[in-house]
């Protein structure tokens, strides 16, 4: 999970009654609520950046009056939970986390469900199509995630799948050109461009941190070691079926977890004080000949011309541990607050931003469209993207599973899986490692219980 200004900003144009969105069908009364005002909590996002040009043109389009705050996203969060918890908040819309995040709101009843509005034809276009998103962002925030039939609480903006990067230069002076199909040529290579670089570049940068902030990044590279076995949600991989249940000493996930270690062991020395923001900086100084993070990175290193990577950078789909490569995703969406005043008018917005030609014009600042059509139809975007970055993303974001795991103390097994990598960084048996992790969640999971 990645994504820096505050900004209070109201955005008013003055109407034109015979304005309407382009892309989308014709016949829908975009100006039914013309003179209300919409309050928008956004993270300081790219896809925000991306968006701001545009909201005049909704502001016109529909005479609704927006206002919007920008929060940095180290205070997003915090931010956000308050705001929702907040009696007297105006929030009309927000940007969601599609994770545990999410869960832990609809939890608590502070998400409002959109089934009713997206199925209203006097409120939704015929020609919006839910089914363009992937199955596997749409269930993101689909709840309950399992028994009765789930309502939907959120709309995908943008994702980062897993992907590897790779440094054209490093990899034709080492590898001869020859991109590593497998994880296990992969740690190979990586070992193999350290040695030789001497201190001065090496085989990978990965986010080596001690926090749960990696844990996104972990778990794609473990959904790729675990293969194409079933992951349903809350649970996904790490649970079988049941929270009394966690498999952490399965042999998949000990050698995904173990695979991690190994690609950090491969990195600069100071790899355990990296997070994602150190880690993409050693990458864009050239220092590094591989690195396996979010794919939104990629458009900013065919962006910035004074890198010493422009131009060199290559993107494919992260190496097969089985068959076939597979990965995990993570969301951001627009969700509504259960307690907006204006739910109707805020969905108007939401259809809007996340329609198929708003959302290609938006994701050129990302290289998150969550759309299919985004990366298919001829637009701003697909002119923008890099064929390989586009041709990669696409492939993943097919068979890419949810990183998301839904349990409120997910956070703190994350830490615990984190802190498991560590140890088998430092040297210790990858086996017994993973049985200290087992029992840890273990733990986690039995006072979490008494506490509810």
């Amino acid at each position: 999970m990645v994504a820096g200004l505050t900004s209070n900003c109201r955005l008013t144009t003055g109407p034109t009654p015979e304005a309407e969105p382009q892309g989308l069908v014709s016949g829908l009364d975009w100006r039914q609520f013309a003179g209300a005002e919409l309050y928008l909590l956004l993270d300081d996002h790219p896809w925000t950046q991306g968006l701001q040009p545009f909201l005049p043109e909704f502001e016109e389009i529909t005479g609704l009056r927006l206002n919007t705050e920008v929060i940095p996203e180290p205070d997003y969060f915090q931010t956000m939970e308050d705001r929702l918890h907040a009696a007297a908040d105006p929030t009309d819309i927000f940007f969601l986390p599609m994770d545990s995040t999410a869960y832990r709101l609809w939890q608590k009843d502070l998400l409002r469900p959109l089934d009713d509005v997206v199925n209203d034809p006097r409120l939704t276009v015929p020609n919006y199509n839910l089914f363009d998103f992937p199955e596997g962002f749409r269930l993101a925030a689909m709840y309950p995630p399992q028994g009765a039939k789930p309502k939907l609480y959120g709309i995908p903006i943008t994702f980062e799948v897993y992907i590897l990067f790779y440094n054209k230069m490093l990899v034709n002076q080492h590898l001869d050109g020859v991109i590593p199909k497998t994880m296990a040529e992969l740690v190979q290579a990586a070992n193999q461009i350290s040695q030789a670089g001497q201190g001065s570049y090496f085989g990978t940068v990965m986010r080596g941190i001690k926090a749960d902030t990696i844990i996104d990044t972990v778990t794609g590279i473990v959904l790729d070691s675990w293969g194409q076995h079933a992951a349903p949600l809350p649970y996904n991989l790490w649970f079988d079926k049941d929270w009394q249940q966690p498999r952490f000493t399965d042999p998949r996930i000990v050698r995904g977890l173990a695979t991690y270690a190994q690609l950090m062991q491969a990195g600069p020395p100071n790899i355990t004080s990296l997070d994602w923001p150190e880690a993409t900086r050693l990458f864009q100084d050239g220092k590094a000949a591989f690195y396996i993070d979010a794919s939104l990175f990629g458009p900013s290193y065919e962006r910035q011309k004074s890198s010493d990577i422009s131009g060199k950078v290559g993107y494919t789909v992260l190496p097969r541990f089985g068959e076939v490569s597979l990965t995990g995703h993570w969301l951001w969406g627009l969700g509504i607050p259960k307690q907006s005043q204006r739910p109707e008018a805020a969905w108007l917005f939401i259809q809007w931003a996340t329609s198929p030609t708003m959302e290609a014009k938006i994701a050129v600042a990302t290289g998150g469209a969550p759309r299919f059509s985004s990366w298919l139809t001829p637009s701003a975007f697909t002119e923008a993207m890099n064929i390989d970055y586009a041709l990669a993303v696409q492939t993943a974001m097919r068979t890419s599973h949810p990183t998301a795991v839904l349990h409120p103390n997910w956070n703190q097994m994350a830490l615990a899986i984190a802190d498991a990598i560590h140890q088998i960084y430092a040297g210790s048996d990858a086996t017994m490692a993973t049985r200290q992790l087992q029992d840890t969640v273990r733990q986690i999971i039995s006072q979490s219980k008494e506490m509810a």
